[in-house]
């Protein structure tokens, strides 16, 4: 059974924030769209297999990697948490998934 994904309103804020990057670098719509869609398959994947993640030092919190970025997820039996976005080229330690 495929869990609901919630994307919490860091983890909207920071999609949004990569992708409007990638837009105005790129000059171009092209790259975000195909970076976006990475996301969200990410997270349907997420759905459907929760383990798949990588346990992290944050208590029942995991990791997916999609190119560069970590999405950081925790999960219950019917739902998917999107906790946040990172770029993992960043420096760790301004990491905050409170």
């Amino acid at each position: 059974m495929a869990r609901k994904v919630i994307w919490s309103p860091l983890a909207q804020q920071k999609r949004k924030e990569i992708l409007l990057y990638w837009i105005e670098r790129n000059k171009s719509k092209d790259f975000s769209r195909k970076l976006n869609k990475l996301f969200i398959q990410a997270a349907n994947l997420l759905a459907k297999h929760p383990n798949i993640g990588q346990l992290t030092d944050y208590h029942q919190v995991r990791v997916k990697i999609v190119r560069d970025y970590l999405l950081f997820y925790e999960y219950t039996e019917s739902t998917i948490f999107i906790l946040t976005i990172w770029d993992s080229r960043q420096n760790p330690e301004k990491l905050k998934l409170e």
